[in-house]
């Protein structure tokens, strides 16, 4: 019994040890058939951590027993299966091979049975033939005799129809003749593949020969009728009328020829009464020749306007001859005549001429006329721009399309009208000076020539496409771009009061201030060029609308645009430049005041006052006249800023030297500043505006440098070590020529100064440049540890000043908040 037992055990140990894997499809087909959630099943099955799971702990092996006791029972219940599936399958063999007999038995006999229906088949077909054949014989037979009887009667009424044509046609019995020839023509059609048979041949050859001769004897029935000099009796109108029905069926060259001898007939008195030498010739009687045009097709109206069918388009024909007979003309005299024209008689042409064509295309749109002289392409894609380009008429620009060439004179015109508008505005410009500005007014101060000068391009340009789309249109947007120009030049840029410049700015005296006129004179220039610029966006777009496809991109103004953003430039620099110097005297008072005799910190310094003062009276000035213009009034702050506040800083530079009273005053006039800078954007409005962020963070990163120089001046200067790391944790610059000038303010002489120089040298890292593009980042941090470092360096030099530095800083920031 223990050998069976530890004989189990060793089989038990062997297949844990045992690891079988199959291929994923195989495990994915065994999945699909026979699904299971028993952890055996599994794929990755792990025995030992199997029976980890069976026995999580030691307490559980007592159980050990019925553990595998039930493990036993499943082993044999699996080998009873298996068993069972093993002896079904020894009988599977022979089963199949039985079936596979079977079926090749079951095939043949079905292969058979096939072969004997389609002999049967074939023999059944070859009977339904022998008993059909004669009946398809006659069915042949009836076929043939039906065309043959038919034909004959096309053939009876193609004989009789071409003998009653000939005896009709020699009769001019047209309205007969119309109804017949059609009939014949549709029955000739029958005996088109009989062409080789010489009697239908002949036939054939007689219908057009009297087709030929209805042409030649229709035409001369109209030359006799309808021809002035021919004309002996009133014409036989319906008799002409029944023709053009047999017109419509003859060759279309019939109709065109007809057509092309009766307009020239009726516009045969046209030439001898516009000739040449002819007065009525001239651009200035213009207006009889399309008067001519109307009584000649009044007088059709009343005369043939029965006569000839409405889809011949008559009178659009008479029309559109007449425009390109009207065109040969006006090319020819003016021409020759080139040196009579003038604007106004060229512009009365063009406007009478446009008008006629306009109501000739109102009056004949919808006729189908167009589409029969231009027809369409039956292989060419339809898309948008064909069709738009369909929709307008043929008769606009038909005629004034011969004046393009002479509209240089239009040009040159309004040439000499824009210089002498441009005169005009100078000289109101000097004599009524700027526009006085609307109180509570969100408009800023617009020079009114701006709006004039885009009125007078607009009705140029509409004045001008109406004439032409194409060269003179371009010729007129270049005149645009020289005028622009100029304006540019002569109203803004001249007007810009002049700024100390050249020798003037050398002297301290002779500084050109900006009164509160000029100031609105350079607002009002700048104000306009922003409108000029913004217009200007538009004048382009809208020729590029109106000229034609081809020359859009010729249209260019952006040299033009660039001069408008230069005076906007100039305007704002001027004004910085202008608050700028106002401020110099109040930052020379500031170098000037004795700081190293200054006890205690009091109130803002007068020259904080007089800079805040300043700043107060004049920026609200220069954001009121900018109301129209806000982006420039953020531009204008931006400058000043990146101005003032490095020149502040140099300033401070040169107050030395200067005592730790002195430089926590100099601390409070600097934090009263930046408060002012940071609400110079709305200072003095009524409603607030927050200032953007760009503008706060060049005021605050600006002058946090002038208040670490200035905590970098209260630090004391022993130990050196202290003193050197306290600049460079402040400021986090290691430029030397700055230390140095931080040594002065705190009245270090030169010999002292070559030692600490010597030591600031020798913490200057390698990568010091890429350490000065993060020196604000770092400045903002170390006012944090002000206090630490100066306490460490009192300490480590063991002397204790009588004010020390963490108080002071105490004191000053709670007088700050006090004062704000």
């Amino acid at each position: 019994m223990a050998a069976a037992v530890q004989g189990d055990d060793d089989i038990i140990d062997d297949d844990i040890g045992t690891n079988i894997k199959y291929p994923p499809s195989v495990e994915k087909a065994i999945k699909e058939l026979f699904p299971s959630n028993d952890p055996l099943d599994a794929p990755d099955f792990n025995a030992i951590e199997y029976i980890n799971a069976l026995f999580p702990t030691e307490q559980s092996l007592a159980n050990i027993d019925d553990v595998v006791q039930r493990i036993r029972m499943k082993i044999g219940r699996l080998d009873d299966e298996i068993r069972t599936v093993i002896r079904s399958q020894t009988n599977v063999g022979s089963d199949g091979r039985q079936a596979l007999e079977e079926a090749q038995n079951a095939i043949q006999e079905l292969f058979s049975k096939i072969l004997d229906i389609k002999s049967k088949a074939d023999k059944s077909e070859q009977m339904v033939k022998e008993i059909t054949r004669d009946i398809k014989q006659l069915d042949h037979a009836k076929r043939h005799l039906t065309s043959s009887i038919t034909t004959l009667n096309h053939l009876h009424m193609l004989v009789g129809g071409v003998h009653s044509l000939v005896n009709l046609t020699h009769r001019r019995r047209y309205g007969e003749i119309a109804n017949l020839l059609q009939g014949v023509l549709n029955v000739k059609e029958h005996f088109d593949k009989y062409m080789e048979i010489a009697q239908i041949k002949q036939l054939a050859d007689r219908i057009t020969g009297i087709q030929n001769e209805l042409a030649a004897q229709i035409q001369s029935d109209f030359e006799e009728n309808l021809s002035a000099d021919a004309r002996k009796k009133p014409p036989d109108l319906n008799q002409l009328a029944e023709a053009c029905k047999i017109v419509d069926i003859l060759n279309p060259m019939v109709k065109k020829r007809l057509m092309n001898w009766f307009v020239k007939q009726q516009l045969a008195d046209y030439s001898d009464i516009f000739c040449d030498s002819h007065d009525n010739t001239w651009l200035n009687n213009i207006d009889r020749r399309y008067t001519w045009l109307k009584r000649i097709l009044m007088n059709y109206e009343g005369e043939y306007g029965q006569l000839f069918p409405s889809h011949w388009h008559v009178q659009e024909r008479i029309t559109y001859e007449f425009c390109l007979v009207t065109k040969k003309g006006l090319s020819k005299v003016m021409s020759e005549r080139s040196s009579e024209l003038d604007v106004k008689l060229l512009l009365f042409a063009i406007q009478r001429t446009t008008t006629f064509e306009s109501q000739v295309a109102k009056r004949f749109s919808g006729s189908g006329f167009e589409e029969e002289i231009t027809p369409k392409n039956p292989f060419k894609e339809n898309n948008e721009e064909d069709t738009k380009l369909s929709k307008e008429s043929i008769f606009i620009g038909l005629i004034s399309c011969c004046f393009e060439p002479y509209l240089y004179f239009y040009i040159e015109s309004q040439d000499k009208s824009l210089g002498e508008l441009l005169d005009r505005f100078v000289q109101d410009f000097k004599s009524q000076g700027i526009p006085k500005a609307v109180e509570n007014s969100d408009s800023g101060i617009v020079l009114p020539s701006c709006a004039d000068l885009f009125v007078f391009y607009k009705k140029c340009m509409v004045q001008c496409s109406q004439l032409s789309t194409g060269q003179p249109l371009l010729q007129l947007a270049g005149l645009f771009k020289k005028y622009l120009k100029e304006y540019a030049t002569k109203l803004l840029r001249n007007n810009l009061p002049k700024s100390g410049s050249g020798v003037s700015s050398i002297l301290k005296d002779a500084e050109i201030r900006f009164s509160v006129d000029d100031q609105a004179i350079v607002c009002c220039v700048l104000s306009s060029a922003d409108y000029c610029l913004e217009t200007t966006v538009q004048l382009e777009s809208k020729l590029k609308e109106k000229i034609d496809k081809n020359l859009s991109e010729k249209i260019d103004f952006n040299s033009e645009q660039d001069i408008f953003h230069n005076v906007i430039s100039s305007c704002i620099q001027l004004l910085v430049q202008d608050l700028d110097n106002a401020c110099d005297p109040a930052l020379n008072a500031m170098v000037k005041m004795h700081w190293q005799n200054v006890e205690v910190v009091g109130d803002q310094s007068n020259y904080v006052s007089s800079i805040c003062s300043h700043l107060s009276q004049v920026v609200p000035k220069i954001r009121d006249n900018l109301a129209s213009a806000r982006k420039y009034f953020t531009q204008f702050c931006i400058k000043f800023a990146n101005s003032f506040i490095p020149k502040f800083i140099n300033h401070i530079y040169k107050c030395k030297p200067i005592s730790t009273v002195g430089a926590e005053q100099l601390l409070l006039d600097t934090h009263s500043l930046k408060t002012t800078l940071l609400e110079l954007p709305c200072i003095g409005a009524i409603t607030s505006r927050k200032a953007s962020s760009s503008y706060t963070k060049i005021i605050s990163k600006g002058m946090s440098k002038a208040e670490m120089i200035l905590k970098v001046v209260m630090s004391p200067q022993d130990p050196a070590v202290g003193f050197v790391e306290s600049y460079i944790n402040l400021l986090n610059d290691y430029d030397v020529s700055n230390f140095q000038k931080v040594l002065e303010m705190k009245g270090m002489k030169r010999n002292e100064q070559h030692s600490i120089i010597d030591l600031f040298k020798a913490t200057i890292p390698s990568n010091a440049s890429s350490n000065d593009q993060n020196s604000n980042t770092t400045a903002a941090t170390a006012t944090v540890t002000t206090t630490t470092t100066t306490t460490t360096s009192t300490k480590s030099s063991g002397r204790r000043r009588p004010h020390q530095e963490p108080s002071r800083i105490k004191k000053l920031e709670k007088l700050i908040k006090k004062q704000f």
